[in-house]
């Protein structure tokens, strides 16, 4: 397992690579001059010139990724064009907003989507397999900015249940800083009123995140139950006598998980990378936002960051979810024989 964990970290060396020169090329090519983005219209040549060289944007492309990656590799991903401050600062001072939300998403979408996956598998054909699986159409359907804004209106503006925007309703709530997670922190400082605050204000726009990957799990869930469930060591446990309970969690639903599992692993990722339209209807103080109005103005270092934070994230969660699966089902080994 060891040696197999060390062959994948090295492949994800070149894919990152791969991901840093495409995006990098990209943003040199095709997106707007960012010197009259960040000066005005109504700056003079020579000052445009003096900008673009204290930032070597005059350099050949070539030379300007090399000395891009000297820094990177060294942990300097250069300084925002627009708030003068260091990319990783920027970064990840909003981040810690995206995991919070992120993972109460993934832990909503789990949960309920292999909850309704499993129910409607062992209900198969009944009404009740209808529903979850109707359900779970509609969830795959509905767009994100529209399913938030209903809930805003219904659960904020009718009911009264929960806020529409932010983290926490007030700054003087916040708990100390630990992690940059509010719910964490509220932990870790034994701070309930925060942690109750904080929990609260996650809700709706989690709900909303994780709708459309709880009915990608639960639809993937019954595919993958049913299949098992057909198999004959099923029938076999069946003829031992073992209760319906039994089969389904410890028989089936085990060995099951597999293709689930790495929905959930994928999803997450999504969900890391691309919350842009929850954050942006629930005002959450997020990265993704944040990252599209840096894309809108040229501000070439913040986007190349959060581009080689997402890959990589994405790269280290394919490698959890593999070693997950020799937990999840012991019959699968990681070594010469699959080499």
């Amino acid at each position: 397992m060891i040696k197999y964990i060390i062959k994948r970290i090295l492949q994800t060396i070149p894919v990152l690579i791969g991901v840093s020169i495409i995006v990098f090329v990209i943003l040199r090519v095709f997106a707007p001059d960012p010197a009259p983005i960040v000066l005005g219209d109504h700056a003079s040549a020579e000052a445009t010139a003096a900008w673009r060289e204290a930032y070597g944007l005059n350099e050949p492309i070539v030379m300007q990724y090399l000395h891009y990656m000297q820094g990177v590799l060294t942990g300097d991903f250069g300084d925002s064009y627009f708030t003068k401050t260091s990319v990783a600062q920027e970064i990840f001072s909003r981040f810690p907003a995206t995991i919070e939300l992120a993972v109460g998403a993934i832990l909503f979408a789990s949960i309920f989507g292999i909850l309704f996956g499993t129910i409607a598998a062992v209900k198969k054909g009944t009404w009740i397999d209808n529903i979850s699986m109707l359900f779970s159409l509609v969830g795959v359907a509905m767009p994100v900015f529209w399913l938030g804004l209903i809930m805003i209106i219904f659960f904020s503006g009718f009911l009264g249940l929960f806020p529409s925007t932010g983290r926490i309703s007030s700054p003087l709530m916040r708990p100390d800083d630990i992690t940059g997670l509010y719910v964490i922190d509220s932990i870790l400082t034994g701070d309930m009123k925060a942690l109750k605050d904080s929990l609260w204000h996650l809700t709706l726009p989690a709900v909303v995140l994780g709708m459309y990957s709880m009915a990608i799990i639960a639809r993937m869930t019954r595919s993958s139950l049913l299949e098992v469930l057909s198999q004959d060591y099923i029938r076999t446990a069946k003829a031992k006598g073992l209760n319906s309970k039994q089969i389904v969690l410890r028989h089936g639903l085990r060995n099951g998980l597999i293709p689930v599992i790495t929905v959930i692993g994928l999803q997450f990722g999504t969900m890391l990378g691309g919350a842009l339209l929850t954050e942006s209807v629930f005002s959450w103080p997020g990265i993704g936002a944040y990252t599209v109005s840096c894309i809108l103005k040229s501000d070439f270092p913040v986007v190349q960051g959060v581009v080689l934070l997402v890959a990589t994230i994405f790269v280290t969660l394919n490698l959890l979810v593999d070693i997950i699966y020799a937990v999840v089902d012991p019959r699968i080994k990681y070594g010469k024989k699959e080499e």
